[in-house]
């Protein structure tokens, strides 16, 4: 998640736009999978900024590097390959650990959503990237199953970018689906498919994780989702695979007609990348996540709410890119785009969850336990993320440790969308 969502915010607040493609392009399949999606409900944490890095979740790691250096791309182009990977290595092997998961299932969840980049995986010559974060995947695995969670591996970044979030690795012009991107991004799926599908914590791999429609070709799109759940059938997991940011109705018409494909539709809800959202009072974004939670239930495939969190601004440092700003106290300056104020950012996003005014810890608990009750009318939810420097409103560890998300969680209010 992050800067570019100004292009796609439209996409995001009507999310129901719809676009047919051929039914039957993948042939449904009857068999037992490692979790039984749509009957048991997903409660996920997403363990971001760890193995694909973005500077809003771990601001410290990128304040002593120059202006220029917005994403892993610039970051590891810019250090050079042996201090980047002396600092990743420091970075991996220290901000998930085997404690994490433990902390994960204390809290009564039962999946991780674990976003990895292509250059982990199936590296490219030239990239600038540092080799060694695949290994800590694979540890990531062993440490679920410890702890009996499952584990959703999600494709973050493709070769060119999909989206040209900093989240994908290299923020800026989007270059996916150009020259030979599309069976690069097959051949990192097929490796993730070889060496982790049969791992018993493992129920399902993300085809890609947010690819921009606005931008791409989605005939395109959907013939490369296609040949990627076609590579995946073989594997005993469900296919996920995210909605294009075109809302989660609009894949109705693309695959098997039915969830016995084992097909499982991701679609990401956030309220704070576009001025008129901004605006609403805490009753209005409760209503609205409620009302996504409904369209979610008109998806024919399996679908949960792969990201959201509980922000209802985007005052969180460095949210939209690193040097961008924020739209909602009028800082926000982007390739020609700007924002007019709304109101400050002071308390918004104030460093740690002791800092929250007692007003602010009560609208975040109104709106994470609302969004977590309209989600599992679909088939359930995954918190983006699991923890952050220095923004509660997005840190699910901070929140359920004070309090503001309920423990357990059997104790949410299941009235909060009526």
């Amino acid at each position: 998640m992050s800067l570019l969502r100004v292009l796609v915010t439209g996409m995001i607040w009507l999310g129901s736009v719809v676009q047919g493609a051929p039914r039957g392009m993948i042939p449904p399949t009857k068999r037992d999978l490692p979790f039984a999606f749509g009957s048991e409900k997903v409660r996920g944490v997403n363990l971001g900024g760890w193995l694909v890095l973005e500077p809003w979740i771990t601001p410290s790691f990128f304040e002593s590097t120059p202006d220029n250096v917005v994403d892993e791309y610039t970051l590891t182009q810019t250090l050079g390959a042996d201090e980047a990977a002396s600092r990743l290595e420091q970075h991996w092997s220290t901000w998930i650990t085997a404690d994490d998961f433990g902390d994960i299932a204390s809290k009564g969840l039962n999946f991780v959503r674990i976003p990895v980049g292509y250059w982990s995986v199936t590296p490219l010559t030239g990239d600038p990237y540092v080799d060694g974060g695949y290994k800590y995947l694979g540890m990531a695995l062993d440490w679920a199953n410890d702890n009996n969670l499952k584990v959703l591996i999600d494709l973050h970044g493709a070769p060119g970018s999909q989206n040209g979030f900093d989240n994908s690795g290299r923020r800026g012009v989007i270059e996916w689906t150009q020259g030979d991107t599309i069976p690069q991004t097959l051949a990192a799926l097929n490796k993730l498919r070889d060496d982790f599908a049969s791992h018993p914590a493992v129920a399902s791999i993300e085809l890609l994780n947010e690819p921009m429609s606005p931008v791409l070709n989605m005939d395109t799109v959907r013939q490369f989702m296609t040949d990627g759940a076609s590579n995946l059938q073989s594997a005993n997991i469900a296919v996920a695979f995210h909605d294009a940011f075109l809302g989660p109705t609009s894949w109705n018409d693309w695959g098997a007609a039915s969830a016995s494909s084992s097909l499982l539709l991701d679609t990401h809800h956030y309220e704070v990348f576009d001025n008129g959202q901004l605006q609403m009072s805490v009753d209005q974004h409760v209503t609205s996540a409620c009302g996504f939670g409904g369209q979610m239930t008109s998806s024919n495939k399996w679908t949960i709410a792969g990201e959201f969190s509980g922000a209802m601004t985007d005052c969180a440092t460095w949210l939209n890119g690193r040097g961008v700003g924020a739209r909602y106290d009028g800082t926000f300056n982007y390739n020609g785009q700007s924002s007019s104020f709304i109101a400050s950012c002071d308390g918004k996003s104030p460093g740690s969850v002791g800092n929250l005014a007692e007003s602010e810890r009560s609208n975040i608990a109104r709106f994470v336990n609302a969004q977590m009750v309209a989600y599992e009318k679909a088939a359930g939810w995954i918190f983006w993320a699991w923890k952050t420097e220095s923004a509660p409103e997005w840190s699910f560890k901070d929140l359920a440790d004070a309090g503001i998300i309920p423990q357990p969680l059997s104790s949410m209010n299941p009235a909060a969308c009526g």
